[in-house]
C-alpha cells in the first residue's frame, strides 16, 4: 500500500500535519521525516512492534543499533544520567543538530530501563546507546507531543545509497513506510556525525556533517567575560585571561585553540564591532597584550548556551544573564564574588589601571580551578 505524503510546504496548518505524525507513531506506524542531514525513519520506541518492524524494514545487520531521537538535549541526562563534562559540552552545542553520540548505557535510573525489552535490545544491544536530536522542526515538534523518544535510522535499505528527498524514500522504501512528509531536499545531504568519548578523548565513528576539526573546537573548554559594553572590562579580561591561561597550560597565547581552550568577551548592551576604549589597549600594551584589534560583541543566546564558564564584571551583569537565560545559572559567576567591579569608561589612564589590576587579581583563582589535563572546573 503506498505512503500518505504530506508536502510540509503546502500545508494550510503544520500543526495538524504534526498531530497526524503523532497519531500515526502512537498506532505502531513508520514514518519518514525530512531532518537536516538526511531523510529518517522513525517508530515509536514504546512499541515493540514498531521498532521490529523498522529492523524488519531496514534489513540490517544483528547488533547494528537504532539511534535514538530525543527532544532535546536537556533531556539527554535522563537516558544518561553521569554523563561526562566533555559529552555536555557537545549536546549542548551540536544539538538540535548533526551530531549522534554514542554515550554508555549502563546507568540503573536510565531512562533506557523503561523501555520494552525487545527494542533496547535493538537500541543499545552492546552497552552503548546512540543519541541525536535532529535540527527540523516537524521532527522537533513531534518529539516534544509524543509519549517518548523515537528509534530513529535512515529512510533506506541497508546498503542503499541515502535519501535526501521525500520521492527517494518512497521510491527506496516501496510500500514499507506508513507517512512521509515531504519537505523538499535535506539541508546538508549527508549524514549525522557519530562521536564516541572514551577517557575525555573524541572519537569519530562516522565522519558526517561535522569534520573532526570542527568537533574538537566545540568539545573545548570556552570561557566568555561580560560587561556592558565590550570595550573596556571584559576585553582586558579576556587577554588577561589568556596570558595566564597559556602559562599554566605552557604555550603561547595563539596555541590556546589548539589545546583547547577559548576565552572570549561580549556586551550586555555592545554594539557590533566597536573598538576597545584606547586607554584599555594602552592599559594592555603596558602587559605586552595586544586590544587594538578587538572587536565588541553583544552578549547572545548562541555566546551563552556554548560557554561553560560566564564570568561577570557586577552581580547585576549577573542577573541580567540569568533573567534571560535562566538554564545558564549554574554556569554565570561573578568574577570577584560578592564584589562589583566598575566601569571605567570615560575616566583617566590610572582608573583603568586600576580596574585591570582588581581583575587580573580576580582571575587568579579562577585559572587555580581550571584543571589543565581535563580542562573542567574544579568545584
Amino acid at each position: 500500500m503506498p505512503p500518505i505524503v504530506i508536502d510540509l510546504r503546502k500545508a494550510d496548518d503544520q500543526r495538524d500535519v504534526v498531530h497526524r505524525a503523532v497519531e500515526a507513531l502512537a498506532e505502531g506506524k513508520l514514518v519518514a521525516f525530512p531532518t537536516e542531514t538526511v531523510y529518517g525513519l522513525a517508530a515509536s520506541a514504546l512499541s515493540e512492534a514498531a521498532v521490529q518492524r523498522l529492523h524488519d524494514v531496514k534489513g540490517r545487520p544483528a547488533g547494528q543499533p537504532f539511534t535514538l531521537a530525543i527532544k532535546s538535549a536537556d533531556e539527554v541526562v535522563d537516558y544518561v544520567p553521569d554523563i561526562s563534562v566533555l559529552e555536555q559540552r557537545l549536546a549542548r552545542r551540536c544539538w538540535p543538530g548533526p551530531l549522534t553520540l554514542v554515550l554508555d548505557d549502563d546507568h540503573p535510573d536510565s531512562a533506557v530501563k523503561q523501555l520494552p525489552a525487545s527494542v533496547r535490545k535493538l537500541i543499545a544491544p552492546q552497552g552503548t546507546i546512540g543519541l541525536r536530536v535532529p535540527a527540523h522542526p516537524a521532527i522537533l515538534s513531534v518529539l516534544r507531543l509524543s509519549a517518548g523518544p523515537l528509534a530513529l535510522s535512515s529512510a533506506n535499505r541497508s546498503g542503499q545509497a541515502d535519501t535526501v528527498t521525500a520521492e527517494a524514500v518512497v521510491e527506496a522504501l516501496d510500500g514499507d513506510v506508513d507517512m512521509v512528509l515531504n519537505d523538499g531536499a535535506c539541508k546538508f545531504g549527508q549524514p549525522s556525525s557519530v562521536v564516541r568519548v572514551h577517557d575525555q578523548r573524541l572519537q569519530v565513528l562516522r565522519a558526517g556533517v561535522f569534520t573532526e576539526a570542527t568537533l574538537k573546537r566545540l568539545s573545548g573548554f570556552i570561557a566568555l567575560f561580560v560587561c556592558t559594553g565590550n570595550t573596556c572590562r571584559s576585553p582586558m579580561a579576556e587577554v588577561m585571561m589568556q596570558r595566564r591561561l597559556a602559562d599554566k597550560l605552557g604555550c603561547r597565547i595563539d596555541e590556546l585553540e589548539d589545546r583547547g581552550v577559548m576565552i572570549s568577551s561580549a556586551g550586555i548592551a555592545a554594539m557590533s564591532g566597536g573598538r576597545a576604549a584606547a586607554e584599555a589597549v594602552q592599559v594592555m600594551a603596558g602587559r605586552s597584550l595586544d586590544l587594538s584589534r578587538h572587536e565588541s560583541q553583544p552578549l547572545s543566546e548562541r555566546l551563552t548556551e556554548y560557554a561553560d564558564l560566564l564570568l561577570t564584571m557586577t552581580r547585576g551583569h549577573r542577573d541580567a544573564i540569568v533573567a534571560q537565560w535562566p538554564d545558564a545559572a549554574g554556569r554565570v559567576h561573578v568574577l570577584r564574588g560578592e564584589g562589583d567591579i566598575s566601569d571605567p569608561i570615560g575616566g583617566p589612564l590610572e582608573l583603568y589601571e586600576a580596574c585591570a589590576q582588581q581583575i587580573d587579581a580576580a582571575l587568579e583563582s579562577w585559572v587555580e580551578r581550571i584543571d589543565p589535563e581535563q580542562l573542567t572546573l574544579r568545584s
